[in-house]
């Protein structure tokens, strides 16, 4: 840690800039408890405006109306300005409103703050335990010679039948309540650590498809020579040594098996006296579904980077007009070059977004001018006793909700079956709520309907009287990774 390294990390760091910025508790607090706490990945604008505006609404009651006078939606455009790079601003394919995530250097910002409060137990055995664990690992699988490597695993060996044999003869050595105590916030620091890991591997995917594109835009050549450099390096971001490690984790992990396993051991653990003295957290028990909702983001980000390079390899303007090309390629390398300084006020002024196109033949044919007829007929109240309880006998059948109730099925299951979804959650509204499950299976395109198979679903409406309806299989499946 040189001088001039921590000095320019003062200046640059985004970091480091929300540490001594002039509202870092606002920033901090409210950053913290939307993305990290939650587990969001990504908020739509008026989402998070709507969050922000109550979390100020809430400290101006305490601290006053001037405490903080600008509005949600200023505070996070600057918040996801160049010059704070706290939020991530962008807009994801097919959606016109911004949506922000936050960035890898807030996180790590929040996450310093964070353990900075007291902690109610530090242990150090198990810590001191996994080092040995781990460089144990990595002699032993890069150890050479057969004979090593052979008589390390019978000397594991004996040590496991000595253990077998104490058990059967009655000598079963517990872990007492601290050494449970340490492994559990061991565990869950680093569970908790591997959620942030991933803002920052999604990062790194980003600043590798950056870094291809900017040589593309500055290549001077052939396009036979470019194609043959970026295909000769096209799986760049896969065989990175980020790439490699999260598609490990990423295998491992979908593995039904593991899921399984980790599912039983987390209840187990949290089923012991000394754990619950700790008072965890109950989000740790569903940690593994925030790592594959975390490792779904990762893995769309990658999918849609390749498969944006890949468009931008397949230009076919360079056969067709090569003067646009390099007028393009000349825009980009000034727009490279210019990226750390950017002009002063507005770059360019657009009237509209898009063309307006009128053509001739869209346009409507004459048509006559509708002249009304008046009636001089006098109107006379009437008298007509008319019940109004049909205005209040309406159903609403919430759409969202049994989404839902289908998303939190596959969680544990690849596919359900509409007859087993309505066994596990009983329908209230009667023929509308399975309608709308049909409807849901209808716009899903993983869902399947099955007009070969029937199936017959019941229910008890709200007279007591049983229902039953015979329709089409239906069998929602969870979405690939």
């Amino acid at each position: 840690m040189e001088y001039r390294t921590l000095d320019t990390l003062r200046r640059t760091h985004p970091g480091w800039r929300l540490l001594v910025a002039d509202h870092a508790p606002l920033v901090a607090s409210f950053l913290h408890d939307s993305f990290i706490q939650p587990n969001v990945r990504a908020y739509k604008r008026q989402d998070l405006v709507s969050r922000l505006d109550d979390h100020l609404y809430r400290l101006r009651e305490q601290l006053g109306e001037a405490a903080f006078p600008r509005s949600a939606q200023q505070y996070l455009d600057d918040w996801a300005a160049d010059e704070r790079a706290w939020l991530r601003k962008y807009y994801p394919p097919a959606d016109d409103e911004p949506h922000y995530d936050l960035t890898p250097a807030a996180e790590k910002a929040i996450d310093w703050l964070v353990s900075l409060g007291q902690r109610q137990f530090v242990g150090t055995e198990s810590r001191l335990m996994a080092v040995f664990d781990l460089l144990r690992q990595v002699v032993e699988a890069t150890e050479t010679d057969p004979e090593t490597r052979i008589a390390e695993l019978e000397k594991r060996k004996a040590a496991i039948e000595a253990d077998i044999q104490r058990i059967r003869d009655g000598h079963v050595v517990l872990m007492d309540d601290t050494q449970v105590k340490d492994r559990f916030q061991l565990m869950a620091t680093t569970a908790r650590g591997l959620l942030s890991d991933f803002r920052e591997v999604e990062q790194n995917f980003r600043n590798l498809d950056r870094d291809v594109r900017a040589r593309i835009a500055s290549w001077e050549s052939g396009k036979g020579a470019l194609l043959e450099d970026i295909f000769g390096q096209r799986d760049v971001i896969a065989d990175s040594d980020q790439g490699k490690s999260f598609r490990a984790f990423w295998d491992f992990l979908m593995s039904p098996a593991r899921q399984e396993e980790l599912t039983a051991l987390l209840q187990a653990v949290f089923a012991i006296e000394a754990v619950q003295d700790l008072a965890p957290d109950r989000r740790l028990l569903r940690i593994h579904y925030d790592w594959l909702e975390a490792g779904e983001v990762a893995q769309r980000t990658v999918a849609r980077l390749s498969e944006q390079l890949r468009r931008f390899l397949d230009d076919q303007a360079w056969l067709e007009n090569r003067r646009i090309m390099h007028l393009i390629r000349s825009v980009e390398q000034h727009a490279l070059a210019l990226r750390a300084e950017p002009p002063d006020g507005p770059f360019m002024d657009l009237d509209e977004a898009a063309p307006d196109i009128e053509l001739a033949m869209d346009r409507p044919l004459f048509t006559p001018p509708f002249k009304p007829r008046f009636s001089d007929e006098t109107l006379v109240a009437g008298e007509g006793d008319i019940s109004a309880e049909a205005l209040f006998d309406q159903h609403y059948v919430d759409k969202p909700r049994l989404a839902a109730q289908i998303r939190r099925a596959l969680q544990t299951a690849s596919q359900v079956s509409l007859a087993d979804l309505v066994e596990e959650y009983p329908i209230e509204q009667g023929l509308a709520e399975l309608i709308t499950y049909l409807s849901l299976a209808a716009e899903d395109r993983l869902a399947l309907i099955d007009d070969s198979a029937k199936q017959t679903v019941a229910w008890t409406d709200a007279e007591g009287v049983r229902r039953q309806a015979t329709l089409p299989r239906v069998i929602f499946t969870r979405r690939a990774a």
